[in-house]
């Protein structure tokens, strides 16, 4: 029930993984995706017109390394194997994999893809992280289309274990199969979206409730904070291990799904959601922003960040120890870094006031605080 989830045509037997990380676009998604294949042990090269690209992404990448050692590192992971090219030539020279994160503009991305492939062996796979955008129209112009595969990730990237892989009409099922390889070997849930639909699965289910909170805002009907307490304290709880519909499975008690919706289904004919956005007006704006820096009580974007990144680690390993959903993609993850999990553990050794040591049950001994 919470193992990957892809076409039972594909055989997705064998993990290979890859040994150099091509990045396209070095913002806070590209960024994540080097920071991944690093801890990995990958080497990463990246390529970015931006002014001042290189030095953001290297703090970027600085900045989540203390997440991704408790998370669990491979020993030859080091920030050194992440290096800067001057021109796509260069990276496509070099990478036997490449994710783009340009930004979300079709034409841009067209281009971007026609020029990458263009210079890039035909075998080589190349996924892009858009949010929505269709992988036929960005194959459009490609040299051999069919290994472009949409790789969407979720930020934290470095974290969030979720990646939907897409094909266009043109993508081949090699190039998928290669493509949920490479990001099983970074240790994360590779799930194959069949059917080609604008903005994927999760996107279009973040989106629904993404536009009901801008029409209760708008509607001064209540805050962005009252809104993230309505989740975070009910239904997100849940949602770490559950989906909505195992969720609303159990609603109906011993009948399950089919009471459920004998019982609530009238309820879908009342006035309960308004699916078509509201505009974007100055006053929606500022009733968003204020109540978002309310919310963050002068906390910066990087204090925040590294709360973020402790509770998911927290939430995945609580879910490794029950066997469910992250957790098992945590657990993958750490098989792969050779990280120990808190079920490998037998016993302390005694250090005479030094840091605590734990043993596994191979002898093996570990820093606690390392872990």
């Amino acid at each position: 029930m919470f193992g990957d989830c892809f076409d039972s045509s594909l055989d997705v037997s064998k993990t290979d993984g890859v040994k150099t990380f091509g990045i396209v676009g070095t913002g806070v998604i590209g960024s994540g995706w080097a920071s991944r294949a690093l801890a990995l042990g990958c080497d990463v090269v990246a390529w970015d017109p931006g002014p001042g690209a290189e030095a953001r992404m290297r703090v970027a990448v600085a900045r989540a390394w203390p997440s991704l050692k408790r998370l669990g590192m491979s020993a030859d992971a080091s920030l050194d194997r992440l290096r800067f090219v001057s021109t796509l030539d260069e990276l496509g020279a070099v990478c036997d994999f490449i994710q783009e994160n340009a930004p979300e503009n079709l034409e841009l991305k067209q281009s971007l893809h026609a020029q990458l492939s263009a210079v890039t062996p035909v075998h080589i796979v190349i996924g892009s992280s858009t949010s929505g955008l269709l992988p036929t129209d960005m194959q459009r112009d490609m040299v051999a289309p069919e290994r472009l595969v949409v790789g969407h990730p979720f930020n934290p990237v470095y974290l969030l274990p979720l990646v939907e892989v897409v094909g266009g009409k043109q993508t081949s099922s090699d190039s998928i199969i290669k493509a949920m390889e490479v990001y099983r070997s970074l240790g994360m849930h590779a799930l194959h979206v069949r059917n080609e639909i604008e903005g994927f699965l999760t996107d279009r289910l973040q989106e629904a409730l993404w536009r009901e909170i801008l029409h209760i805002v708008n509607d001064g009907i209540a805050t962005t904070d009252e809104l993230d307490q309505s989740i975070v304290y009910g239904p997100g709880l849940r949602w770490a291990a559950m989906g909505t519909n195992l969720i609303y499975h159990l609603a109906g008690g011993e009948a399950g799904m089919r009471h459920m919706l004998e019982q609530f289904g009238p309820a879908l004919e009342l006035p309960w959601t308004k699916l078509v956005a509201p505009k974007l007006n100055d006053t929606l704006i500022d009733r968003m922003v204020e109540g978002t820096q309310a919310q963050a009580a002068g906390r910066s974007i990087a204090e925040l960040e590294g709360m973020r990144d402790e509770y998911l680690i927290d939430v995945m390993e609580a879910l490794e120890r029950r066997g469910l959903s992250a957790g098992l993609t945590l657990r993958h993850h750490r098989e792969l870094t050779g990280t120990p999990t808190a079920e490998t553990f037998t016993g302390v050794v005694a250090t005479n006031g030094g840091p605590t040591i734990v043993t596994d049950r191979n002898g093996k001994h570990y820093r606690l605080e390392a872990l």
